[in-house]
């Protein structure tokens, strides 16, 4: 399934000359998938045994390198540590400290990582990007199945790593299975009632709107002149009555005549139109929206080739190397630029 060369195994004795030499261990999960071969010949995956020593390190490092960078530049503080210091020297000093104890993660492809836990096994494997830091896969197994053969179990764990579950665990993550991050953008009353259906599709495939963003769909179509008995008490809600946009949702999404069945596969192709036209439009931010393509539409729909070349774009907004740069504005604009032939040609871009 990796699509790449597969060299011989690590032996046991290469396994632990590795741990010795960069001071970590492997999962033993991950100890005996590297033993059955060793996946190279593509950046991806780290070549354990004749890899750049400084490339390996980079990849441990990156981790903690990335939460660092959020402290600087993004104000991120964990709520365990100490009071942030006024000065931003003195706080990455604090938290290089505090993170000089948190557990080891490990490259297995990419910034997917599992936690070196020596002896354990069946943790999940984290994709970390920074503090935007996700569930991948619930185990070493399921997250190969995801990753490159576009199935999983569909099964969610909870993370079982100190530290590193807070950000999935609503924390500082931003978490691709959340509803998705847009800004209002409708202009017409076609476009209010599309989003309408696109909500809706969002909760077929099992994401969840947040209810602000029910109700400030239906605002926005109220304002646009869509007619329906039940739109203005969705769009009145106040912020205490927000336990009751689900249903007020759903009796609007009936009066619209928006509830008919569509099935997932077909629901997700929509979806992942809506997203690209988004980008487009600016409502989406592109590497956000990558993100989204590749987590519910390339992975979830057996990965169809006509949608790899986003997913390739965004891989490359998501290197580290081009955060380290702060040159991912013309990453960002390929993304869209992607997004844009995509929409011009056929739907769905089957292939």
């Amino acid at each position: 399934m990796l699509r790449t060369e597969i060299g011989p195994g690590l032996t046991e004795r290469e396994l632990d000359v590795v741990e010795a030499r960069f001071g970590f261990t492997f999962a033993a999960d991950h100890r005996v998938f590297l033993s059955a071969g060793l996946p190279h010949g593509s950046s991806g995956w780290p070549d354990w045994r004749n890899g750049d020593p400084e490339d390996l390190a980079g990849r441990l490092a990156r981790p903690v390198d990335g939460v660092l960078f959020d402290v600087e530049h993004n104000r991120f503080w964990h709520p365990a540590w100490p009071s942030r210091p006024a000065e931003t020297s003195d706080a990455l000093r604090v938290a290089r400290t505090e993170l000089e104890s948190v557990p080891q993660l490990v490259s297995v492809y990419g910034h997917r990582c599992l936690p070196g836990t020596a002896g354990e096994h069946g943790h999940p494997v984290l994709s970390v990007m920074q503090t935007d830091i996700i569930l991948y896969g619930n185990d070493l197994a399921d997250y190969i199945h995801h990753e490159f053969a576009g199935r999983s179990s569909g099964l969610h764990v909870r993370t079982t790593v100190d530290f590193w579950s807070y950000f999935v665990e609503g924390g500082a993550g931003i978490d691709v299975t959340a509803p998705t991050p847009f800004t209002p953008y409708a202009t017409s009353a076609q476009e209010a009632v599309d989003c309408l259906r696109m909500l809706a599709l969002e909760r077929l495939i099992g994401r969840r709107p947040h209810p602000e963003q029910l109700v400030e769909a239906g605002l926005t179509a109220l304002v646009l002149d869509v007619e329906t008995e039940s739109l203005p008490l969705l769009a009145g809600l106040s912020r205490s009555e927000h336990d009751r946009a689900d249903a007020l949702f759903e009796q609007v999404l009936d009066e619209l005549g928006l509830l008919r069945h569509l099935p997932r596969e077909a629901a997700r192709w929509e979806l992942v139109r809506w997203w690209l036209r988004l980008m487009v439009n600016g409502s989406l931010d592109p590497g956000a929206g990558g993100d989204l393509i590749t987590y519910e539409g390339w992975s979830a729909l057996s990965r169809p080739q006509t949608l790899r070349p986003l997913v390739d774009r965004t891989d490359a907004y998501n290197d580290w190397a081009a955060l380290r740069r702060g040159d991912r504005e013309p990453l960002a604009d390929s993304i869209v630029e992607e997004a844009e032939r995509l929409l011009t040609g056929p739907w769905p871009p089957r292939g």
